[in-house]
């Protein structure tokens, strides 16, 4: 077994872009330890680490042994009937295989498989020195990287994300000697661009992370998040304040920043009159500064900029992020001025102008939609309809606003803020924000109920008119974000508790979208002519693929939380009418999952399925609905099984009125007993017809009384 040693491959580039970065690091360690693997190189893979800073990408791998182990090659020739002929001579196939394979057909073995027998030549190659083979494997790592658009520099044939200087390789304190991007390689690393420019001597390749943290590199992504996050908090203590920093923002500062440094900043307290969002999102997007807030949460005067400086004169870095700051505040401030001179509601005629899709008409148009279905929405679910008309009337108004026209997505957050100046009704006002929401994976809904009944007939109307006109998502492509807007339809449903017919409420959003629409998105059939449907039909076909779209939005977010797939298909049989009863359903069903009667009821289900579906297949005359008879019976397993259903139904109906569907499982949990004993001692298809037929009814009531929550058969 050859030695181990650690290996560390480093390749030096201009700034590599900020927002790309983790994943080119993760792809080049991945790359790496991929084709170590097929080369079978023996490395503590698992131990594996990569480094990212904006001029470099690099991994570390553990004990990586010095040369391949022998590699035992075997090639697979023709089969046995094609290898020879009828007096059992090689064949031209056998002779041609053992020709190319260098050696006579008696060197040549067989093999035998379930599948059949082969001839196969194998041999024994004499591994490779790991240094031969590291050259080839870095640039197969670096050509899967996911660089859409690779550049060129200098005459170079070659391209990579950005220009590449320096590359390091080494096998503990070897230098691998190999060429890459036109790089020889060395032990030669660069530090900081400022701090440390000139060249960095690394010994070997556990020493590389230390080498360069002394010349001012933390080569390490995760220290540098730590560092970043710990000097934030240590200034905005110094001020009083909290800052406010997310992830995203904390992963692009540490991908720009190879020593960063927190520098405390200050803008003047005049610019607090403007709405304290549109300030936080130019800070944020434009300048990656971080803003801070009092214990209240209203933003201060203070921000932070993170440096790629440890400077002599850190207060000349703080006058260039306050000067740099000023301008956009200005403009901030200059928006928010003018658009306070317009009422909100006066910019509902401009919608008029403003297209929202071809085929669908314009924002104004589709205002008007969605006002509607929020107003019968609002008449269902106890809210004001008025309020949730004039909110609809008013949600697409602050888009023709400067303000969001500078920053998109502070749309609804302004409508809000311009609601609220105008004397709108708060609830009226907060709704214009909140109904947006979810905005992203993870956010919650809308918390007022005039919000989620905003948000619903907005999204409702969305998927409606966008299947309509025949584009619905397909593959990677969902330009109107349809699945985004599905899951929040679904989630606003659910968690908000809104008892929706989702079928019944995408006829009515269908009612509402033209007839022109809907031919528009009628596609040419082979023979170049849309199909010949009317608007009815057409609506019809597009509610059913509605209902299933939001449904396998629902999938995904049932298994995020843990259900099991066989359990939401359980209550997707039985097609709740709303999906907050669906959600109900499904949680009675996990929680009857977990009892012990659960898989023998469901088997049992099973079984009376199968019966009554060849009954039906025979007869053509199910016997649902069919009286059972008790003066038929023959067996004691019988009358107690029609007994314990009977007490089943009377004890559980009020729960299942009420939709308690927990406690109907669990009282239909206690008719294992009888419905085991029934299947032991009772023929079903008995010789007698009049018999037969009142079993099988029995066992339809039983059918049915799980029915009536889901298809427990399924579990």
């Amino acid at each position: 077994m050859s030695a181990a040693k650690s290996l560390l491959i480093e390749l030096g580039t201009e700034e590599l872009p900020p927002k790309a970065l983790d994943e080119l690091s993760a792809a080049f360690l991945r790359g790496i330890c991929d084709g170590l693997a097929r080369r079978n190189i023996g490395a503590a893979l698992d131990q594996a680490q990569g480094y990212a800073s904006p001029r470099r990408l690099a991994v570390h791998v553990p004990a990586v042994v010095v040369a391949q182990p022998e590699q035992t090659i075997e090639r697979r020739g023709p089969a046995l009937s094609a290898a020879l002929d009828a007096e059992g001579q090689p064949s031209k196939a056998l002779l041609g295989f053992a020709q190319s394979c260098g050696v006579d057909v008696g060197a040549l073995e067989k093999l035998e498989t379930d599948k059949g027998s082969w001839f196969v030549w194998r041999s024994v190659k004499p591994g490779q020195p790991v240094a031969a083979l590291l050259p080839e494997i870095v640039d197969e790592a670096l050509k899967a990287l996911p660089i859409p658009r690779p550049m060129r520099w200098a005459d170079h044939d070659y391209s990579f994300v950005r220009p590449a200087h320096w590359l390091v390789i080494l096998h503990g304190a070897e230098i691998v000697d190999g060429e890459v991007l036109g790089l020889r390689s060395g032990r030669k690393s660069r530090g900081h661009r400022f701090m440390h420019p000139q060249p960095v001597h690394v010994a070997d390749a556990d020493g590389w992370l230390d080498a360069m943290r002394a010349c001012n590199v933390l080569a390490d992504p995760r220290e540098r998040r730590q560092r970043i996050q710990d000097q934030i908090e240590k200034v905005a203590g110094a001020t009083g304040g909290v800052p406010r920093l997310d992830d995203a923002l904390l992963d692009e500062l540490a991908n720009l920043t190879e020593w960063p440094v927190a520098i405390a900043c200050t803008f003047e307290r005049d610019f607090l009159a403007v709405p304290p969002e549109a300030l936080a999102t130019t800070m944020v997007a434009n300048q990656k500064f971080v803003p801070v807030f009092d214990a209240g949460g209203s933003l201060t005067e203070h921000f932070i900029g993170i440096a790629n400086v440890e400077s002599t004169n850190p207060s000349e870095i703080r006058k260039g992020y306050e000067r740099v700051i000023r301008p956009r505040f200005a403009d901030a401030k200059f928006f928010w001025d003018e658009d306070l001179k317009t009422p909100l509601a006066g910019y509902q005629e401009q919608l008029k102008g403003v297209t929202y899709q071809q085929a669908l008409g314009s924002l104004w148009d589709k205002s008007v939609r969605v006002a509607e279905l929020a107003r019968i929405i609002a008449n269902r679910t106890g809210v004001d309809a008025g309020a949730a008309t004039r909110a609809a009337s008013l949600a697409k108004c602050d888009l023709l606003t400067r303000m969001v026209g500078e920053f998109p997505e502070l749309q609804g957050v302004m409508g809000r803020y311009y609601a609220s100046h105008d004397g709108e009704p708060a609830v009226v006002a907060e709704a214009l924000d909140s109904y947006y929401q979810p905005r992203f994976g993870g956010d919650r809904i809308a918390a007022d109920k005039l919000g989620q009944v905003l948000a619903v007939a907005e999204r409702f109307d969305t998927l409606a008119g966008i299947f309509a006109v025949g584009m619905k998502p397909g593959g990677n492509k969902d330009p109107f974000a349809l699945r985004r807007a599905a899951l929040g339809l679904a989630r606003t449903l659910i968690e908000g508790g809104l008892e929706l017919d989702l079928r019944g409420s995408f006829i009515e959003a269908l009612e509402l979208i033209p007839d022109a629409a809907l031919a528009a998105g009628l596609k040419p059939g082979k023979d170049g002519k849309p199909p010949a449907l009317n608007a009815a039909q057409r609506r019809a076909i597009l509610l059913d693929e509605l209902y299933d779209f939001v449904l396998d939005r629902l999938r995904g977010y049932y298994a995020e939380q843990g259900f099991d797939h066989n359990q939401f298909e359980a209550v997707l049989a039985v097609q709740p009418a709303s999906l907050a009863d669906f959600d109900r359903r499904l949680r009675a069903v996990a929680e009857f999952g977990r009892r012990a009667e659960a898989m023998s009821l469901a088997a049992a289900n099973k079984r009376v399925g199968n019966i009554l579906r060849k009954q039906a297949e025979e007869t053509g005359a199910p016997p649902i609905g069919r009286v059972v008879d008790p003066a038929r019976f023959e067996t004691d397993a019988e009358r107690e099984l029609a007994d314990a259903l009977a007490s089943a139904q009377h004890d559980s109906a009020a729960a299942l009125d009420a939709g308690d569907y927990a406690a109907v499982l669990a009282r239909l949990s206690q008719l294992q007993a009888p419905v085991d004993a029934f299947f032991e001692s009772v023929l079903v298809n008995a010789d007698d017809p009049a018999v037969r037929a009142n079993r099988l009814a029995l066992l339809n009531q039983l059918k049915t009384q799980f029915g009536a929550i889901a298809d427990i058969a399924l579990l």
